[in-house]
């Protein structure tokens, strides 16, 4: 009888990580409505309306506010459709995001 060689291979181990999170932060402007920058934080971040407008009044007041922490796909995004919703209303809303 012939010897049957094992087809099993041996796994090495990965490092894994969680990956790496980005905060989103609005800026402040002189021209953007309050209104609008609820608008956003309610349709692009799915903030509540009073969490929303509790942001609004922070960033109003100190120039600018962490409206969120993601990983680097979702922050781009984010602030990519943000801005693009700002742009097509004619505002020169300014969010960014950097690593947390």
């Amino acid at each position: 009888m012939p010897q049957e060689q094992s087809q099993i291979k041996e796994r090495q181990r990965t490092d894994l990580r969680e990956p790496q999170r980005y905060k989103v932060t609005i800026h402040n402007d002189d021209f953007t409505p309050m209104d609008f920058v609820v608008k956003v934080l309610t349709q692009v971040f799915f903030k509540q309306p009073a969490e929303a407008e509790k942001l609004m009044l922070q960033v109003h007041h100190s120039d600018k506010a962490v409206v969120g922490i993601y990983t680097y796909d979702i922050a781009v995004s984010k602030v990519k459709r943000a801005t693009m919703m700002a742009r097509n209303e004619g505002f020169p809303l300014r969010l960014t995001y950097e690593p947390d």
